[in-house]
């Protein structure tokens, strides 16, 4: 990891400039690939990984997402009048800790884990098992962990299963809203917390530069929990918004030398530190490797959160697919 890779980051003038003009503050997920390009990535990244056997399971899980959202049933969905007060209120319509979840995605959690039964790897078995058998309240107590960052009573054999229904949930909530015809127009918009998704209020996974079109060159914060991307300027930090003190750092040794210093300054993914909040999230550039896919990349490279940690900094970001810690007591899937 470099000590502080030296970056020139341009000017929100700049950057607009060479996207064209106006700048989207949105990037919906796109419902018909999302997962299948996650399940893509992640198979590429798993050939020689040290944890090519996880990336590889990681894959499978989410080319089941792909087709458990392909056939998602309809759910209750805010109505023109709830939006509206959302958005009068500056909060996100679907909010993740708050939303009155339809138990439709338990069945969609147990789906998933009997689509996965055949080439999970020994080790999972008994986590699959334990989705499959699993009473509804004990789901839902899962999913208040998850939705809201508690880790005491999580079951971290089980969370990825859990958290693979509440993405594709989010997911089919969020693609239906934007495709449901409304008058008062778009039904997300920017929130009072501008560092949390403005669809469902989840943190970040990670960050990602865009490479295209009217977003050429443009930061953009991926949902951990809905897949949506929204826009945020590359000189502020994304969890405290200060300007001051952001710095990059990457697995690429720099050392001394100025051909190392060069590779880790164009290092496709990084660590974006703050010595304000001493946080730090991923950024990803698409122009430096146009296959990067946050949530899959986050999960190849844990090395660089242990050694950006070491340095001092908290995770501002969270993936879903990947909980560190260790719950009170066991859980009892089948208890009340």
């Amino acid at each position: 990891m470099t000590a502080s890779a030296s970056v020139r980051v341009m000017t929100p003038e700049e950057i607009a400039a060479r996207g064209g003009g106006e700048t989207a503050f949105l990037h919906p997920p796109q419902r018909a690939t999302l997962f299948a390009e996650r399940a893509m990535r992640l198979r590429q990244l798993a050939r020689g990984h040290a944890m090519g056997d996880y990336l590889q399971f990681m894959a499978e899980l989410a080319q089941a997402q792909q087709a458990r959202l392909a056939d998602f049933p309809a759910v209750p969905l805010p109505d023109a009048d709830a939006l509206e007060r959302a958005f009068g209120l500056g909060r996100p319509p679907l909010p993740a800790a708050d939303w009155p979840r339809d138990p439709v995605w338990h069945g969609v959690a147990k789906v998933i884990a009997a689509d996965l039964q055949r080439s999970a790897p020994a080790g999972a078995k008994a986590a699959l098992e334990a989705i499959a058998t699993a009473g509804g309240d004990w789901l839902e107590r899962q999913a208040d962990c998850l939705l809201t960052g508690v880790m005491q009573g999580l079951d971290l054999a089980t969370a990825p299963i859990v958290a693979a229904a509440l993405q594709v949930y989010w997911t089919h909530m969020a693609s239906a809203l934007l495709a449901r015809p409304n008058e008062r127009g778009a039904p997300f918009g920017r929130t009072d917390d501008e560092t949390a998704c403005p669809c469902c209020g989840s943190r970040p996974t990670a960050s990602i530069t865009r490479s295209s079109g009217e977003s050429l060159g443009q930061r953009y914060l991926h949902c951990s929990l809905c897949g949506m991307q929204w826009h945020m300027v590359r000189i502020k930090c994304p969890n405290c918004l200060s300007t001051k003190s952001l710095a990059y750092h990457s697995l690429d040794a720099a050392g001394s030398s100025e051909e190392g210093g060069s590779r880790a300054a164009g290092a496709a993914l990084q660590a974006e530190t703050c010595d304000d909040c001493h946080g730090y999230l991923k950024i990803m550039h698409s122009d430096r490797d146009p296959f990067v896919e946050p949530v899959a990349d986050d999960l190849a490279s844990v090395t660089l959160d242990l050694l950006v940690s070491e340095a001092g900094y908290q995770r501002h970001g969270v993936n879903l697919m990947l909980l560190f810690g260790a719950p009170e007591a066991p859980p009892d899937p089948g208890g009340p």
